[in-house]
């Protein structure tokens, strides 16, 4: 099957190493319209679809990656990029939209070229060139950013010298000319102080007073005259013009932010957010519009790790082709509503169903769930679709999303019913499920009965998927050519019987590129000991090349990451598509494959132990301390009792240190030697004998003791009345 917005390769043939684009298919699905990528313009032909069928079918012509798909921050395109952008897509969008036919007829296309020629008085050249970057770059806003976005420099700021840069300044009547000054950094930090201090308030101070208190501030004298304080301006050779100023404005400004400091953010999200909905609620076909929601899930679930902690309620999103009424992605787990949850449905609206399915033991066909593409059209709640920054959705891909108006929810009907069906299986089946309506005063309380875990719970979810897309639906408009083909209304058949009879705008797009597009980014750190992300620590192979870890200093980067497994982060390449993968060091290996909530409970019960271990350690350490001071304390009682056998000076004392070591030696020895009393030895034991042959050295019954050997057998008696032998 060929669908909109594809890319093709030709590996084989005349046409080897050709780039195309398939642009528009026919209703009939006989035809379709495609444009060269390698060429300078590039105008729509028609191609036969069997015969390009054909020839995938063979393996001459293959599926690629849409080079062009790119994830773009918007803010940090300039001002003149993005003018020149919009500008372009109000013309190319308005032609496109009414004018689609005779553009790719080619009798017809001249025509519409030299009437946007005399409307927009612009040389033909000029538009064959940009309906050439539209068609060949996918066809979205961003196709038609301007190429000079990647030349002049962009970032580096220019070397100044002691010469004025930038154009020269006009004499005036006497005929002087002002040489004027650069704007190094350290001015335009202190425009950038004066834009935050006296533009972003709510004061709505305008521009020229904004310049007016920058100079007063720091391009001025200041003195007191009669008690009150004056400022004299600095000569025009040192103080920046307003035409510098407002130039560097236009730089620096961040619009989102300006908008919100000055009017406030319910104003900028009623008049000035770039999401706008509209009311067309007609579709064509399977991809025209997609609604998603969520919903909090009537149960509550335990941890995995514990059966007993029980962790609340699932949130559930769900998204749904209108046309078909088929679940195109669902996302379960515990973010949101918010963004991220959105993010992850999305990013299972594109991911081949088959192996998400095998992710959770159940083994299905392709045509049980055949949805992974993107749709034209995604109708979403107010909420985190709305003042979110979406725009690499709707700039990159090509999606546009709708809201709905507050207090409307009815307009997402369809998604919203799929809903009730799922809490209402949930009550009669599930351990955890809420029942409001049977509980009275004095009854269990059913949270005390939860017992599926996160993961048990998404596998109930995905078989009422699968049972929702293979159930008739009873209320639907069949239309008369379904009933000519005998249709059963089933949302999988509905959305089958539309890709062969219906236009449908479905779209396909590698998932790796999805992601980029959606997924959330953080700041991870990078120091000698790794990468560390949330309390994990990560390594890389370009952070081992380039030698990221020897280097005294950290840093911060940005990455992106899946909540959904935290096995691996992503550093993003300056080209919008490459991505450097980073992996768990060994140290948290044991993290791997866990989800971000589990990894934050993890967190969570570390701290919990270790504050509950605070205690016992602490008694502990009294106990410590205690027995410490009590050995002690013996010790010295000890040392004051004994008599002393012969009084040595304190420099004697120190000497015989060596001597008194190797007695000590001796007597461990007697201390330390195993002795086995009741074993029967054939012959006598050296041992034995040795210490015998010791013990008379000690002491000798025909010589008078000396005062070593009187030490000596002090210790021995010692050591005797310890063992008990008395």
């Amino acid at each position: 099957m060929i669908f909109v917005n594809e890319v093709y390769k030709y590996v084989e043939g005349k046409n080897k190493d050709a780039l195309i684009r398939s642009i528009t298919i026919s209703q009939d699905k006989n035809i379709f319209y495609y444009v060269n990528l390698h060429t300078q313009f590039s105008m729509p032909s028609i191609y036969d679809m069997n015969s390009f069928l054909d020839e995938i079918e063979q393996g001459i012509v293959l599926r690629v990656p849409d080079q062009y798909i790119k994830r773009i921050e918007e803010s940090e395109l300039s001002v003149k990029t993005r003018e020149k952008r919009d500008s372009d897509w109000k013309l190319i969008s308005y032609y496109w939209e009414n004018e689609k036919v005779s553009l790719l007829t080619k009798s017809q296309r001249g025509k519409v070229f030299e009437t946007i020629e005399e409307q927009y008085k612009v040389s033909k050249s000029s538009v064959k060139r940009m309906f050439t970057r539209f068609w060949q770059r996918g066809m979205n806003k961003n196709a038609l950013l301007p190429d000079y976005m990647n030349s002049g420099g962009k970032g580096k700021d220019k070397i100044l010298s002691e010469h004025k840069v930038g154009r020269p300044k006009n004499a005036d009547y006497e005929g002087n000319r002002s040489t004027g000054i650069n704007i190094t950094s350290e001015i335009k930090a202190l425009f950038q102080n004066g834009i935050e201090r006296y533009y972003q308030t709510k004061k709505q101070t305008s521009l020229t007073e904004v310049y007016t208190s920058i100079v007063k501030d720091f391009f001025s004298e200041r003195y007191m005259e009669d008690g009150e304080m004056k400022y004299k301006v600095w000569d025009k050779e040192r103080v920046p013009t307003y035409r510098q100023f407002y130039y560097w404005f236009k730089k620096m400004d961040e619009p989102t932010k300006s908008i919100i400091e000055r009017q406030g953010r319910k104003a900028y999200e009623l008049k000035y957010r770039p999401i706008l909905g509209n009311s067309i609620n007609e579709t064509i076909g399977p991809g025209t519009r997609f609604q998603v929601d969520a919903t909090i899930a009537d149960i509550y679930l335990v941890s995995r790790l514990d059966r007993n902690r029980i962790i609340g309620r699932p949130i559930v999103y769900a998204i749904i082709d209108v046309f078909s009424r088929l679940v195109t992605g669902i996302y379960v787990g515990l973010e949101g509503p918010s963004w991220i949850g959105a993010m992850m449905a999305l990013d299972n609206m594109v991911t081949d169903k088959v192996a998400f399915c095998k992710q959770y033991g159940i083994e299905i066909e392709e045509d049980q769930w055949p949805a992974k593409h993107l749709p034209e059209v995604v109708l979403a709640d107010r909420g985190e679709f709305e003042g979110y920054s979406v725009e690499n959705l709707i700039n990159n891909l090509g999606i546009a999303i709708e809201n709905t108006p507050p207090y409307r929810g009815d307009l997402k009907g369809i998604v919203e019913r799929s809903f009730r069906t799922l809490n209402t299986k949930l009550k009669h089946k599930t351990p955890g499920a809420i029942m409001k309506e049977f509980r009275q005063r004095g009854d269990r309380d059913y949270r005390l009965d939860a017992t599926l875990t996160l993961e048990e719970f998404t596998k109930i979810y995905i078989q009422l998927v699968l049972h929702h897309n293979n159930t008739l639906i009873a209320k639907y408009p069949v239309e008369k050519e379904m009933l000519i083909d005998s249709v059963v209304p089933i949302p999988v058949e509905l959305w089958k019987w539309g890709i062969e009879n219906k236009k449908g705008s479905l779209r396909s797009i590698d998932g790796e590129l999805m992601r980029l597009n959606v997924l959330p980014k953080g700041k991870a750190v990078v120091s000698r000991a790794g990468i560390k992300f949330k309390g994990l620590m990560y390594g890389s192979q370009k952070a081992i090349q380039e030698q990221w870890f020897l280097k005294q200093a950290t840093k911060n980067i940005e990455v992106v990451y899946d909540p959904r497994n935290l096995s691996n982060i992503y550093i993003l390449d300056e080209d919008g598509r490459s991505y450097e993968t980073c992996y768990l060091l060994e140290g948290s290996q044991q993290y791997k494959d866990v989800i971000l909530e589990e990894l934050i409970f993890m967190q969570e019960l570390q701290s919990e132990l270790r504050e509950k271990q605070k205690q016992t350690q602490l008694q502990n350490d009294v106990n410590l301390e205690k027995e410490i001071e009590a050995i002690v304390s013996k010790a010295k009682k000890e040392k004051g009792s004994t008599p002393k056998l012969y009084d040595q000076s304190k420099t004697k004392k120190l000497k015989s240190i060596k001597r008194n070591r190797k007695i000590e030696k001796e007597l461990n020895k007697l201390e330390e030697v195993f002795v086995v009393e009741e074993l029967t030895l054939k012959q006598p034991g050296k041992v034995v004998e040795i210490l015998q042959e010791q013990e008379s050295e000690i002491v000798s019954e025909n010589e008078e003791p000396t005062a070593k050997q009187k030490l000596m057998n002090k210790l021995k008696q010692k050591r005797d009345e310890s063992r008990g032998k008395g």
